[in-house]
């Protein structure tokens, strides 16, 4: 395995003499996929690629040393140089989709290696690199189990170097990240000492037990190394500011338009949601509350905020127990489903490998609600996972009840569709399928962000629309609900990272703009200090597909078919948003 990659390599390199741009260009995705892979095992593993220029990728941990760095930005900085040598005037429209993605690819690695430096400052990065490199292998079925213990014990004794390495890094970090990354070293010490343990068979109980030890005393040391020192060094700021922020908002969005007239858009939209769903919430609310007589004596925000949020209320009484919720989840999963193939909404992918699991432990900081961990691009057969993050038993009975109550009856109905079916799983799916094998790997792995969480969002808007749960005005309200906050995702963002303002604003925001629970708002702000140009992806991507479907049909005319656009545009893959439409004429 490890000579055939090698030789591809090489044979990509000389393929680049006497062939066409768009040849070129295929060898170079290509190589540029496996090159970047091969810089982060962990991500190696959980894409599918295992050994690279003779070296098992899956018994290896990141490496975050100065010439380990230095070698990533030079190529980068390379294949910057060698992508610019293209003749893109001879390029097609789908080589021309490819090609941006590699140079915003390009651009993003080189920002953080040579002015954010997440390596200096965010102890996440350590410690979710290092779930995931335990973590893939244990659930990701790509050998024989005794091989793939025998990858977690090569890694597990690399750990005390990888967590050394962390600490001699780590100058600064923001309070929150500090606590959320002492919160998932606790999620990983659980993985090694418990979950994976009580799966390794007994003939290799010893062998894990002394890769584990000196690895559990590793993380115990950074836990230490987090709460004593790095917390005490927490001046450095979590926002970008307005500079760096709109350079990483225009790489990893990829839709030529500035942050701030996102936010004008979206702030716009957000008054036109809230008076569509007052319109929605008068007639449910005379059901529910008739001695109310609607708060005539109210108007504007004040009458939006009295009917809606009543109404909301009563809607959001319907919710699973907290030992329910799981399986809740996994039954939306087989209604959405049905749904799908009852309407022929699209064409499912023939695969069925998707797993309903809960959000690991070291990841829950960032997916608080749930997520999505798409099948590796390499490996396509093997499983995807739908992960719900459970309520805690040790949360107060306040504390639970307030998720509970967003993520109600109707709530995690959506979140399923949205995560699942037919949002983010059969999406990826179906782009683990395009041809060629170049472009596959490069939309799988590197794919438009906005591509991908706007598709989530237009395909729950579908499945409204064609009459999931026969229309139920409930389903809409909740609805036009996750549309506000899709809007207050993208407001936030924004805000937060270039106009500095308070938490209280953005809690205020969350709260009596936009209807959420306080453990919604609560953990959404955090997201938002955690992340970064990744919350406005649902608010333009969500409208780039609307747009592209409505160009579609203006050109189809009475030929168009839902169907038909959904699977076209499905077969594209994640390419940049603004090019979806152009690409299906």
């Amino acid at each position: 395995m490890a000579k055939s990659v090698a030789l591809l390599t090489l044979a990509l390199f000389a393929a680049g003499c006497g062939k066409t741009p768009s040849q070129k260009l295929s060898a170079l995705s290509e190589e540029f996929v496996y090159g970047a892979l091969a810089f982060s095992p962990s991500a190696a593993t959980a894409a599918g690629l295992h050994q690279y220029q003779k070296q098992n990728l899956d018994e290896m941990l990141d490496d975050f040393g100065a010439q380990s760095l230095a070698r990533q930005r030079t190529f980068y900085e390379k294949f910057g140089d060698r992508l610019a040598d293209l003749k893109t005037g001879e390029l097609t429209p789908e080589d021309r989709a490819d090609l941006t993605i590699l140079q915003d690819q390009i651009a993003l690695n080189l920002l953080d290696l040579t002015e954010i430096h997440s390596h200096l400052h965010n102890p996440q990065l350590y410690v979710e690199t290092l779930g995931n490199a335990l973590f893939a292998p244990y659930v990701l079925e790509y050998a024989p189990q005794p091989e793939r213990i025998r990858h977690i014990i090569a890694r597990l004794k690399n750990v005390p170097l990888f967590l050394d390495q962390a600490s001699t890094n780590l100058v600064s970090a923001p309070d929150v990240w500090t606590r959320v990354a002492i919160e998932e070293n606790q999620g990983n010490i659980g993985i090694v000492d418990k979950e994976i343990r009580a799966g390794v068979p007994p003939d290799q109980a010893e062998n894990y037990t002394r890769a584990a030890r000196p690895a559990l005393e590793a993380m115990s040391k950074f836990d230490k190394f987090l709460r004593s020192s790095l917390s005490t060094r927490n001046t450095y700021d979590w926002r970008l500011g307005r500079t760096l922020y709109a350079k990483k908002f225009q790489y990893s969005l990829e839709i030529g338009i500035e942050p701030e007239n996102v936010l004008q858009q979206a702030e716009r939209d957000l008054t036109a949601v809230r008076a569509r769903m007052l319109a929605l919430a008068l007639p449910l609310h005379r059901e529910a509350f008739p001695s109310h007589k609607d708060h005539g004596d109210l108007a504007g925000a004040e009458l939006e905020n009295a009917v809606i949020g009543e109404v909301l209320g009563k809607i959001a009484d319907r919710h699973a127990a907290a030992e329910s919720y799981m399986d809740d989840a996994r039954k939306s999963l087989d209604e959405a489903r049905a749904f799908v193939q009852e309407k022929r909404l699209l064409t499912l992918p023939p695969r069925a490998n998707l797993q309903v699991i809960p959000t690991p432990e070291f990841m829950r900081g960032s997916y608080p609600v749930g997520g999505f961990n798409a099948a590796p691009a390499l490996e396509p057969q093997l499983g995807a996972f739908y992960w719900v993050t459970p309520i805690p038993p040790a949360w107060p009975k306040e504390r639970a009840e307030s998720k509970l109550r967003e993520y109600n009856f109707y709530k995690l109905k959506l979140l399923t569709i949205h995560e699942a079916m037919p949002g983010h799983y059969v999406q990826m799916e179906i782009a683990n399928d395009v041809q060629p094998k170049a472009r596959r790997l490069l939309r799988s792995i590197f794919g438009n962000g906005a591509y991908i969480e706007g598709w989530a969002q237009y395909a729950t808007q579908v499945m409204l629309d064609e009459g999931f749960l026969n229309h139920a005005p409930e389903l809409a309200l909740t609805f036009a609900k996750e549309e506000l906050r899709v809007l207050a995702n993208a407001i936030l963002d924004v805000r937060l990272q270039m106009l500095n303002i308070p938490d209280q604003e953005a809690l205020d925001l969350m709260e009596k703009q936009t209807f959420q629970e306080v453990e919604e708002a609560t953990a959404k702000l955090q997201r938002a200090k955690l992340t970064s140009a990744q919350l406005p992806m649902y608010y333009v991507g969500w409208r780039a597909w609307i747009k592209a479907r409505e160009e579609y049909k203006l050109a189809k005319g009475s030929a168009f078919s839902l169907a038909d656009f959904n699977d076209r545009a499905l077969k594209e893959g994640a390419v940049p948003i603004p090019v979806l439409g152009s690409l299906l004429k």
